[in-house]
């Protein structure tokens, strides 16, 4: 299933599924007042497809209530609990700050907020603070089934499914203090999310995953999953021992090289840049940059 939360002019906010030739509406449907709530309730993706399947007309491609052009992408969870990143989980991304470490011992952790991040299609912001606004193609994992303290050999089957974060990032801001990185992660509409959530059953967590990061077609960033220095088991095991994973937390897997920051000179986004992130299996997530409104430059 590819679950997509959006809305209309006349609709407002809602949730629905992916179907062929646009977007069935399931909060019209549903009693549910939006997607986490809807993943609360039923976390195993199968059990939620079956009740989506009573929902559906007999045919298996279900007419669509909404053309794609008709909506606006909302993020796929539109106010998770928690958006947990890991920084540095690619052994050549540890290697472009050149400081010579071993691999570290355990992940790099820090947190977003859901105003951070807008849906696909929506307007990057480059703040008036700062002209170093960064692309970060990213995996994140969404949390159906809660839980505390996994062990890693069961942990995936605590992922409802997988959609694409550009966890875009303010790189001077992130040198303001000696260990705050949070700051330069949170500025507003400063990164993206979805386009859709892909279900477990259909986008299996545990897969090895191409993802390439495009800035106005030329590919940026081009690595597979399957070169974590932590892969997704390990990181949901760390991650619940210090808090306790709900439905619908977003836990972004980190970005592999090949950011502007990096680039030789540094190569920054602009307004009217386009950023595409791209990852087999799950779609693109497709946003452009702008000034943030109000900025007088």
């Amino acid at each position: 299933m590819k679950l997509l939360s959006f809305e209309t002019p006349k609709r407002g906010a809602s949730y629905g599924l992916l179907a062929h030739d646009g977007v069935f509406d399931l909060g019209a449907r549903l009693p549910h007042p939006d997607l986490r709530a809807l993943i609360a309730a039923h976390a195993c993706p199968k059990d939620l497809q079956q009740r989506i399947g009573k929902l559906l007309p007999r045919s298996e491609q279900p007419a669509a209530d909404y053309r794609a052009n008709e909506i606006r992408y909302l993020p796929p969870i539109p106010s998770p609990e928690k958006i947990i990143c890991v920084g540095i989980n690619y052994p050549q991304r540890a290697g472009e700050y050149g400081d010579g470490n071993d691999a570290p011992a355990y992940p790099s952790i820090f947190m977003r907020a859901p105003g951070s991040l807008v849906g696909h299609g929506a307007a990057l912001h480059r703040p008036p603070e700062s002209a170093q606004l960064d692309y970060e193609g990213e995996i994140a994992a969404v949390i159906g089934l809660p839980g505390r303290r996994l062990g890693e050999n069961g942990a995936l089957r605590h992922v409802f499914g997988l959609t694409i974060m550009n966890e875009g990032s303010i790189r001077d801001w992130l040198r303001h203090g000696k260990f705050n990185v949070t700051p330069g992660k949170n500025f507003e509409h400063s990164g993206g999310i979805g386009p859709h959530l892909v279900s477990a059953d259909e986008a299996d967590p545990a897969a090895a995953r191409r993802l390439c990061t495009r800035v106005n077609g030329e590919l940026r960033q081009d690595a597979s999953s399957a070169d974590m220095l932590f892969p997704l088991p390990k990181l949901l095991a760390y991650i619940s021992t210090f808090t306790a994973l709900s439905p619908g937390d977003i836990i972004a897997t980190g970005t592999p090289p090949g950011a502007g920051a990096r680039m030789t000179p540094p190569s920054y986004l602009a307004p009217g840049d386009r950023v595409e992130v791209e990852v087999d299996g799950l779609g693109v997530l497709d946003n452009r940059v702008v000034d943030e409104p109000g900025d007088a430059r």
